[in-house]
């Protein structure tokens, strides 16, 4: 309560600042804002009077050396008697009887009531549930509480802390810190450490064991925000960086503001009577006996019996579904269909939807074959590493019979398997850059970039060091026994130009493959996808959140990613309103198991589909869940030799597998009346929500945000998309999109019309013919806009001479300022030498070339002191030699994994 005639003298800023918010509306004597601005705004003024001059006064708060609080730092902290500081204690329990929601207000009027008596540090606990006072759950209390004192208006004087026994596990402690909670104190986790060293089962002292505890849980969450672009933890907490599925949007809107969800379901009813349900199981309701036994649910691992979790895959499923492929028997895959689709035990978005047939089904015969299906099905991302040579090869082998297509995973391929019938169609490019070099790019059909993965969205790929045998680490050019990580795409792309770039580097690198950018489902995945549409891509893959397949820990599998059908629909629904659909062919993953599975996948846009569990399971896969271990007994998800013995999958049991499931989709088409799956795609007004559920509480699901994101008959925006496309030089836009899959598309990107193509080309063909031998050298000027100058020349040399050329027999003289990418994937036998610059992406992925880049003869400048390459550098180069007579941009070398570079500085 400061009057403003007072701020003039000591707070010009402030003065002037509601001089100008006052005087614009009503234009008063100054004296007479006092009260309009005592109304709309609260002046805190420090010690010392000034509120904008940096003094201890103005910055008052207690600093933790760690946001996980052992017994002993809470004790401290409401303990705690230093000016300025004061603690109190709410509890979060409420009587069994009482409504949630009544419980939640009770618990607002009580954080309102400590902040009026001057509190500033909250600490809301759970402690002391009795068989008459039930816990709200933790992470609703503390967004709850938060958005209370957001409306309020008094958040920013207050913190919260965490006391609770529900907290376990690193998604846990996440959530609550991304909802306002500034530390947590997760007694009960610590209490069974106390009682795992008392039993004998841990030899660890007490505070030593917590103490591991807590830094492992922290090293989770930091993950978790890095992998969101969040430095620091401070930016993290109060963020929510989350996204909800199945919660009502009353629920959304009241408790958790500003969340996205798309798919509505429970409310507070329904959370409550979860609560009760599970403090009755604990407590018997006539207060006889408590019930101390905890059972595992079979949360991860399928567990038998009463409330446990329902998996899609069980024993009888994949007995099932082993038994249809090793016969041939289609009838025996039908009941394993039947079982997956079962209408009474629904477990995914997509079984609570319900085909509309049409009023004249067509006949079988009238569908397109099964020949022509199962050329759009590919096997999922499952590296040379994850999985286990045969294995891996056997994929490949089926998918080429087929004339399907298999995936490399997150690079690297025995170079043996190129040309071959064990040669993986896709070849992934991933931010590891593990094993990309030119002949591996030159044995693809597709090049997917992998921007994401759906089971870990945003972390990219995780091979542990125990699966990096020698044999794994010389094909992906890494290091024996040391974990090959694939972090977020943040070295070299930071927008959505510089993923134009890396596909106009990949288009460079293999003229005659389609390039993939894969996504993973999530809010927003429309706008990036139309984004990718424009930056070149031929295809984008929609990938769901089930998966993680070979490789992925634990923690990294649960809470992470969304449905494939959120993503597929809004993605669908962008290009078709920004006038893109028919420049790109729509993929998607994620768990697809059955015909029907792929229907639906079809009518909510996507024409391509990938299969990774499934087959794995054909292959012999028990689902032990021991992937990520080296374990695996049936010899699929491991590298040791003696367990690789066990190995029984043959390629005819995926190839019957994909039969089956075309099968089963022709039936599906029939029903729908389409006869192809190019007029299928997209027809999401074939789609609606069940009725009647034999689930409890399916019939909460709101799937309109599925349904409704694209009404649009897609048929009537096809001539003018192939319109536009054709108009913007994009010629793959037209045409069926059942003969591009084969069909290599053409020159979107003008690569043509290059220096490649018109000079370089030319200039060395006899070299590259066979027809003279010896070094040859061309002089040439270039500009900034010549970007991956040298690619295509590089990809011809791989493609017609391998790596037989001596260094140095191609030599480009080349003076200027070069584009981006200079180089890039340049192969052994090639050198350019630059008198000039470069800038970003110089020598990308050198797989063996010659660059030296030196100063123009007239330059003045010391080469040490001054730059002469951009960012980026090298980065993913496998061999080669790089000479730089000055000074490097950042990020120099990054991923390096064989090259030589000689810098002035960098």
């Amino acid at each position: 309560d400061v009057p403003l005639a007072m701020l003039s003298d000591h707070h010009p800023p402030l003065f002037h600042y509601f001089k100008q918010q006052f005087a614009q509306v009503t234009n008063p004597p100054i004296d007479s804002l006092r009260e309009k601005v005592v109304c709309d705004t609260t002046v805190y003024i420090g010690s010392d009077g000034d509120l904008l001059t940096e003094q201890a006064g103005n910055c008052r708060v207690l600093e933790i050396d760690h946001p996980i609080l052992t017994a002993v730092d809470l004790l401290k902290i409401r303990s705690l008697k230093a000016s300025g500081f004061a603690s109190r204690t709410l509890s979060l329990l409420y009587y069994k009887n009482t409504p949630l929601e009544r419980a939640l207000e009770q618990l607002d009027i009580a954080v309102d009531r400590a902040v009026a008596d001057g509190v500033n540090i909250v600490i809301l606990s759970d402690r002391g549930v009795d068989e008459n006072h039930v816990p709200v759950p933790s992470l609703l209390a503390v967004s709850s509480v938060e958005q209370h004192l957001v409306r309020t208006k008094k958040r920013t004087a207050v913190s919260l802390i965490l006391e609770s026994g529900e907290l376990r596990d690193v998604h846990q402690m996440a959530a609550v810190m991304g909802y306002g909670v500034r530390a947590v104190h997760p007694y009960l986790a610590h209490e069974c450490i106390r009682e795992l060293i008392a039993d004998g089962l841990l030899d660890k002292d007490y505070h030593t064991a917590v103490s591991d505890y807590n830094s492992a849980v922290l090293g989770g969450v930091v993950k978790i925000a890095a992998k969101m672009g969040i430095s620091t933890l401070q930016s993290y907490q109060s963020a929510r960086i989350f996204e909800a599925i199945g919660l009502s949007k009353d629920v959304v809107d009241t408790y958790f503001t500003g969340t996205v969800c798309h798919a509505g379901g429970i409310g507070m009813e329904d959370i409550a009577e979860d609560v009760t349900a599970r403090h009755n199981h604990a407590f018997d309701p006539m207060g006889l006996h408590v019930d101390e036994s905890l059972d595992s649910t079979g949360f991860h691992a399928l567990r038998r019996g009463r409330d446990k979790e329902d998996h899609l895959y069980t024993p009888e499923v994949i007995v099932t579904l082993q038994q249809a492929v090793r016969s041939g028997d289609y009838e025996t895959f039908k009941r394993y269909t039947a079982m997956v689709d079962d209408e009474n035990h629904p477990h995914t978005l997509r079984s609570l939807l319900e085909l509309v047939p049409a009023d004249q089904p067509l006949p079988l015969s009238a569908v397109e074959p099964v020949e022509t299906i199962v050329k759009r099905f590919q096997t999922g991302a499952m590296s040379c590493g994850s999985l286990s040579q045969e294995a891996h090869e056997t994929l490949a082998r089926a998918m080429n019979r087929l004339g399907g297509r298999s995936n490399t995973g997150e690079g690297g391929e025995n170079a043996a398997r190129f040309g071959t019938d064990a040669n993986s169609a896709v070849k992934q490019v991933a931010s590891g850059r593990f094993g990309v070099t030119s002949a591996y790019l030159m044995s693809a059909k597709e090049i997917q970039i992998k921007m994401a993965q759906g089971a870990k969205p945003g972390e990219g790929g995780h091979l542990p060091g125990k699966k990096v045998y020698p044999w794994v680490a010389e094909t992906r050019f890494s290091t024996p026994g040391v974990s090959l990580i694939s972090p977020p795409p943040h070295h070299d792309i930071y927008s959505i130009e510089d993923l134009a770039q890396l596909i106009f580097d990949l288009k460079n690198a293999n003229r005659g493959a389609r390039i993939s950018v894969k996504l993973v489902s999530e809010a927003g995945v429309g706008t990036i996808a139309s984004g990718v549409a424009k930056a070149g891509a031929d295809v984008i893959l929609i990938s769901g959140y089930d998966g993680g397949t070979g490789a992925a820990p634990i923690s990294s599998i649960h809470h992470a990613g969304l449905p494939w059908e959120l993503g597929v629909a809004e993605a669908q629904a962008s290009l078709v309103e920004n006038g893109l659909r028919d420049r790109v062919i729509l993929e998607t993953d994620g768990k697809l198991m059955s015909g029907r599975d792929v229907a639906v996948a079809a009518l909510l846009g996507a024409q391509e589909f990938g299969f990774a569990t499934a087959p794995l399971v054909c292959m012999g896969c028990m689902m032990m869940r021991v992937c990520s271990k080296d374990t695996c007994p049936a010899g699929i998800a491991t590298q040791n030799t003696l367990l690789r013995k066990r190995f029984r999958g043959k390629e005819e049991h995926v190839m019957n597998f994909m039969r089956f499931i075309a099968m089963e989709l022709r039936e599906w088409m029939a029903m729908l009346g389409f006869a192809s799956l190019e007029e299928m795609a997209g027809r999401s007004d074939k789609l609606r929500q069940k009725t009647a559920h034999a689930a409890k509480r399916a019939d909460r699901i709101d799937l309109s945000y599925i349904l409704s994101a694209h009404q649009t008959d897609r048929r009537s925006t096809r001539s003018a998309d192939r319109g536009r496309a054709q108009a913007a030089g994009h010629g793959h836009a037209g045409g069926s999109k059942t003969q591009q899959i084969t069909k290599a598309p053409r020159d979107a990107l003008g690569l043509e019309r290059t220096k490649d193509v018109t000079v370089l080309l030319p200039a060395f063909a006899d070299i590259l013919s066979g027809k003279q031998t010896g070094q040859k050298t061309l002089q040439i000027r270039l500009s900034s806009t010549d970007r991956s100058f040298g690619t295509i020349l590089g990809s011809e040399v791989t493609r017609q001479c391998g790596d037989t050329l001596a260094d140095d027999t191609i030599c480009i003289e080349a003076e200027g300022g070069s584009g981006q990418s200079l180089g890039a994937f340049l192969p052994k036998g090639v050198t350019i030498r630059l008198s000039g610059d470069a800038n970003d992406g110089f020598g990308k992925g050198l797989s063996g070339g010659r660059l030296i880049v030196t100063p123009p003869k007239e330059a003045v400048f010391d080469a040490h002191t001054n730059c002469i390459i951009g960012n980026v550098a090298l980065y993913g180069a496998t061999s080669g030699r790089a000479y730089v007579c000055g000074v490097a941009g950042e990020r120099f070398a990054v991923r390096n994994s064989g090259a030589v570079a000689v810098a002035e500085g960098c």
